[in-house]
């Protein structure tokens, strides 16, 4: 395992950029940063939390921003200045415009993780927030890119996260990281039950994911921190990473799309792993 960058305030959200860079959001620092072997610079100072991020059509970065925290407590913050947002950061200029705060005049709660399809509409998942032992609700959504149109795919879920798609994209998968489920969705059918994929086994939560170019789905793992891997018939494996509790994101790159980009948010760090397969290569990343 090598470490790209290390000194982080709770890093996620990684993108692979052809220059070799991988672009991160710092959670818990309301930044946006670019990191190379040894070597950091803030993209833009965004505020609240940004959770999840991906490029999008014009090349512009999309970040899903839930808000910010409330560190004394470690849970999402609320109130005034801390709603849940989608939005535009123009990675030349580090300017940030806000897209979507709400769906259907219901606000959103905790934007967690996005993806882009071939049609360069977004697809994010809201993890709800938690605080003070009350559990907000969780959710798909989808949404076109100039801030136009959103609409609400489910709303009544436990806590999604991770989202991706399948490389014929027909298929959305999402993770619930309290079930520790991969469920997946028919991209183009509105209304719809989600179909059961997999449930991890032992006390791990699931968090963010990314898809190999054969179409399994990798999930970082929570609390015996690593990576699981879930084919699309359901069965599961896990590479651990020792030591670390909070292993958030993967994001492939590279020349080969076999550079895992992984982050340990607790201890700080942005580390590449060599993967066994390439990754899906994403429609847009620049």
């Amino acid at each position: 395992m090598e470490i790209v960058a290390e000194g982080l305030a709770f890093p996620e959200g990684p993108v692979a950029m052809a220059d070799g860079s991988v672009i991160v959001v710092e959670l818990a620092g309301g930044r946006i940063t670019r990191c190379w072997s040894g070597r950091t610079e803030v993209v833009s100072a965004i505020g609240g939390g940004p959770n999840g991020a991906a490029i999008g059509p014009d090349g512009a970065l999309y970040v899903c921003n839930n808000g910010g925290l409330d560190l004394e407590k470690f849970q999402n913050a609320r109130g005034a200045g801390h709603e849940g947002r989608i939005e535009r950061v123009d990675l030349a200029t580090g300017r940030v415009e806000r897209l979507y705060d709400a769906c259907d005049g219901i606000a959103l709660e905790a934007p967690n993780d996005i993806v882009f399809d071939a049609d360069g509409r977004m697809w994010f998942t809201d993890l709800g927030k938690s605080h003070d032992g009350i559990r907000t609700a969780s959710g798909l959504f989808s949404a076109l890119p100039d801030g136009s149109a959103i609409a609400a795919i489910n709303r009544h879920a436990v806590s999604y996260n991770g989202v991706g798609l399948s490389p014929d994209g027909a298929h959305v998968h999402v993770a619930d990281t309290h079930q520790a489920r991969l469920w997946r969705y028919e991209r183009k059918v509105e209304a719809q039950r989600p179909e059961w994929v997999a449930t991890a086994p032992g006390p791990v939560g699931f968090d963010s994911l990314a898809v190999t170019a054969a179409g399994n789905i990798c999930v970082a793992t929570l609390y015996e921190g690593g990576i699981t891997t879930i084919t699309p018939d359901g069965r599961t494996s896990k590479r651990d990473i020792p030591g670390e509790r909070y292993v958030t994101n993967i994001a492939f790159g590279g020349a080969d799309g076999r550079d895992a980009y992984v982050t340990l948010s607790t201890t700080g760090r942005l580390a590449k792993l060599r993967w066994d397969e390439p990754g899906l290569k994403l429609h847009y990343n620049g």
